[in-house]
């Protein structure tokens, strides 16, 4: 992780803001509208398609010697970063998102969540979305730009109490790069990656890569990024950030137990089925065994303990991560069969990673906490499979009988990156195109030295 960025989040252990949502007289009169959450699960019997050719998504700028007029070697003037129309206003201890396509709004933040709520009067232009709502005789008054990185504002405003202003850093999906000429040097990796997903003729597969470490300008690359195959147990890293979010609100505290019941037992990956219960298990422990073992009796009592699915699902929606839902509990079969089913995509997959690293959705602490879990993960015959031996990773593996995924953290010093290869079809041979990939990766990143042995 970068200095500037130790910096900036380092902010967010300051404790976090808490902006009461106490219901006042109705003083201002704005209509607020319920909208829709996130997407909803795909329907009975439809399967993940991949794009019908793979295609690449190089980010922001120009690679030289593209045949756009730059010759190789000459640096290409950096395009100016495109809008996004939804973005979200990270500030300690919430996020304030914005959909200027839709004119919707979501406050979510330790001290409460306005749901999904209506703009009418949202006036967007020069790629800055502004306006205002009240909820519940709160008012919030915001002024957003549209492109990551950016700074924006929100002002919470309630009778007889001091104007609130929270500034943050504006977070889209992707984040454009810090430097664009940097950047471009990444974009070869699209075509290598391009051709591996194209060779996977039994597996659609869909990539991202974000570079974390500054060497390559933050950029961001994807090919099929928006493939959106069953989640399996990546899913369970959502199920995580929303506790330790809980965790730096104070609302909950990682020693405190929670009783395990012989009802809650289910089979497939972890470690809990084995033991004898009932017995209380600590909030630490679950989180742990949930990323090391992918614990599927953690990660259903920790989806009971945190509410059911709506709360993960509205972490996602606060992160305009629309290709993501939380729709049933680990080995619901019942629930499968009935077409609900848990999704996301591998541009969602870095987009949540990013906002980890970056200090975005979570403290310092418990940024450092997640990761240090992934580091245990257990389950390495993927990710830690395709590369040399020592190579320092943190990563959480997906698998179902029609999806193999392995998303994390290359975590090689000066050269940070957050990745998400995810495929549908066979899991054996998904095993593989998923470690194609991480070689691939690994090979841009860290060339082989001439006269090398390859692993």
């Amino acid at each position: 992780m970068r200095k500037s960025d130790k910096r900036r989040s380092s902010s967010l252990l300051g404790g976090s803001v808490r902006v009461p949502l106490k219901v006042l007289s109705a003083a201002v009169a704005l209509a607020v509208l319920a909208t829709t959450g996130p997407a909803t699960a795909d329907g009975p019997g439809r399967a993940p398609v991949a794009d019908p050719a793979p295609t690449t998504t190089p980010g922001y700028g120009v690679e030289p010697g593209d045949g756009q007029g730059h010759e190789p070697g000459v640096d290409p003037t950096p395009e100016r970063p495109p809008t996004s129309e939804v973005s979200w206003l990270s500030f300690p201890g919430g996020v304030f998102a914005v959909d200027s396509l839709g004119h919707t709004v979501r406050y979510r933040a330790c001290d409460g969540d306005t749901g999904r709520v209506a703009d009418p009067g949202m006036r967007v232009a020069a790629g800055v979305a502004s306006g205002a709502v009240v909820v519940g005789g709160t008012a919030y008054r915001y002024r957003v730009p549209l492109v990551g990185r950016s700074e924006g504002t929100l002002e919470v405003i309630q009778r007889h109490r001091p104007l609130m202003t929270l500034t943050g850093v504006v977070v889209t999906s992707p984040q454009p790069p810090t430097d664009p000429v940097a950047g471009a040097q990444l974009f070869p990796l699209s075509g290598q990656l391009a051709r591996v997903v194209a060779d996977a003729s039994l597996n659609p597969a869909g990539v991202t890569v974000r570079d974390l470490s500054g060497r390559y300008g933050d950029q961001q690359i994807a090919v099929n990024g928006s493939l959106r195959p069953k989640a399996a147990s990546v899913i369970k890293l959502w199920i995580l950030v929303e506790l330790l979010r809980r965790v730096d609100c104070g609302q909950v505290a990682l020693d405190d137990g929670v009783l395990v019941t012989p009802e809650d037992v289910v089979g497939g990956t972890g470690q809990l089925q084995f033991e004898t219960f009932p017995q209380v298990v600590t909030l630490h422990r679950l989180a742990q065994y949930l990323i090391k073992y992918s614990d599927n009796v953690a990660a259903n009592v920790l989806i009971t303990y945190l509410g059911g699915f709506s709360p993960v699902n509205a972490l996602i929606d606060s992160m305009n991560q629309r290709s993501t839902i939380l729709a049933r509990r680990m080995l619901d079969s019942a629930a499968a069969q009935r077409g609900e089913e848990n999704y996301t995509s591998p541009d969602d997959v870095v987009s949540l990673l990013g906002a980890v690293w970056d200090g975005e959705i979570l403290t310092p602490a418990s940024r450092d906490l997640m990761i240090g879990f992934m580091r245990e993960q257990t389950l390495n015959t993927k990710i830690p499979a395709a590369l040399p031996l020592g190579v320092p990773v943190a990563h959480k593996t997906g698998d179902l009988p029609d999806a193999s995924h392995d998303v994390g953290y290359y975590l090689i010093p000066g050269t940070e990156t957050a990745v998400a290869f995810l495929t549908a079809g066979p899991m054996a041979t998904g095993d593989e195109t998923v470690r194609r990939m991480a070689r691939t990766v690994y090979d841009f990143l860290v060339p082989p030295v001439d006269g090398a042995v390859e692993e």
